[in-house]
């Protein structure tokens, strides 16, 4: 398989205030067409550094792309770095240096002369047009290699890539296709889940998975390739439905789907509608659920109920019960779902109280204590949990455990 690594050059990409962005998307772009990535890099404005991270680059990786450091500057130094790395010239090409400054006389300007450097190219490199900037790429083979120089802006970069690079790389690459897709599953952990199906994918080289843990859930990436999307995609098929076999319905997604999507769907096929009461979430679940396009068919209503005088003069909660259990019970919890599904007229009401913290834990209800109830017409439930984490943590987990709860009983 054709590999690549893509080095970032640029002191500012080594700062707390700029984010390199464009790895992400060259990644995705290179794995569509069979490419994969083993390594990223970023390089400060230091010739010897960006030289000996260039030659290093050239030893493992049958492609190399750098982005950034095109500029007319005395620290865009991409160009004059790769081309000693290359042990290559860099020439004046008259033709760029007169597009260079046609673009500025489109502009009504003239060229500064700091922007000729722009015009120096790597001796046998094609240049790559640039049709939103001034700096144009390269494309250059090396010993049986690949090096491409980039703009960093992401509007010059993005074209640049897809115009021009792309279809030679693919072509370089055998022309294989990749297919991607990501299960999402809730309600076990990161061991719990390698536990089960390990045994399932550690039998298969293509397609390869990889388990993720995020703040409330467990992601599984799955990537297949093949001579034809429709036969990577066959690939995918064949390992997702013996993963779902082994997990069951704590697989909620196939397609990457978040969870209030899911559940937005699942209301929505079959006509159910759904009020929110939430304390310690403070309208996280009502937010999430609106996020969604076309909720407005399912999501009736949210009432954010933080005192326990909102509680009684909202949801009915009783002013006896919450004095007895406290507002953090799983009978609250149950009086505020049954509440705000009487209040809104809805098919289910759902709700959530506890204890979100850094403060106002006690031994008997410490900070993470997270009730959560769903009232239908049939009954009501709830479930008490233990969340780890900070406040945003405590809260995120909470919101995902109430829809999850849910979905559960939308299945």
């Amino acid at each position: 398989m054709l590999t690549a690594e893509i080095i970032a050059v640029g002191s500012e990409l080594l700062t707390p205030f700029r984010t390199d962005t464009n790895s992400l998307w060259l990644t995705d772009r290179l794995n569509t067409v069979g490419v994969e990535v083993k390594l990223k890099t970023i390089v400060g404005d230091d010739d010897a550094r960006l030289e000996e991270t260039i030659r290093d680059a050239l030893k493992r990786s049958g492609v190399v792309v750098l982005t950034g450091g095109l500029g007319p500057t005395e620290d865009d130094i991409t160009r004059k770095i790769a081309a000693r790395a290359l042990s290559r010239r860099l020439m004046l090409d008259e033709r760029v240096l007169e597009e260079i400054k046609a673009k500025f006389l489109h502009f009504g300007r003239r060229m500064p002369e700091i922007n000729a450097r722009q015009a120096m190219v790597i001796e046998g490199a094609e240049v790559i047009p640039n049709p939103n900037g001034t700096a144009p790429g390269m494309y250059v083979e090396h010993e049986g290699r690949v090096v491409v120089l980039l703009p960093g802006p992401p509007r010059e970069l993005k074209p640049m890539f897809e115009g021009c690079v792309l279809p030679k790389l693919s072509e370089r690459a055998g022309g294989l296709c990749v297919a991607r897709r990501v299960l999402r599953v809730a309600g076990l952990g990161e061991s719990a889940v390698d536990e089960r199906i390990a045994p399932v994918y550690t039998q298969y080289k293509n397609p390869q998975t990889t388990i993720l843990f995020n703040s409330t859930e467990i992601e599984i990436h799955l990537t297949a390739q093949a001579k034809s999307q429709a036969e990577a995609e066959l690939l995918l098929d064949g390992l997702a439905g013996q993963i779902e076999e082994r997990l069951g319905d704590a697989v909620f997604a196939f397609q990457g789907e978040k969870m209030e999507e899911v559940v937005g769907l699942k209301l929505g096929v079959n006509r159910f509608t759904l009020a929110v009461a939430e304390s310690c979430t403070g309208g996280l679940i009502a937010h999430r659920l609106t996020e969604v396009p076309g909720s407005s068919n399912y999501f009736m209503e949210g009432v954010v109920t933080y005192s326990n005088e909102a509680k009684t003069r909202l949801l009915g909660v009783p002013a006896e019960m919450l004095e007895r259990h406290g507002a953090v019970s799983a009978e609250v919890a149950e009086a505020m779902a049954e509440g705000v599904k009487r209040r809104a007229g809805t098919d289910f009401g759902l709700s959530v109280t506890g204890v979100a913290g850094p403060g106002g834990g006690t031994e008997e209800k410490p900070v993470g204590l997270v009730y959560v109830a769903l009232a239908d017409d049939a009954h009501t439930e709830h479930r008490r949990l233990m969340l780890p984490g900070d406040r945003h943590l405590v809260r995120w987990r909470a919101s995902q455990f109430a829809l999850d709860l849910l979905r559960r009983r939308l299945i």
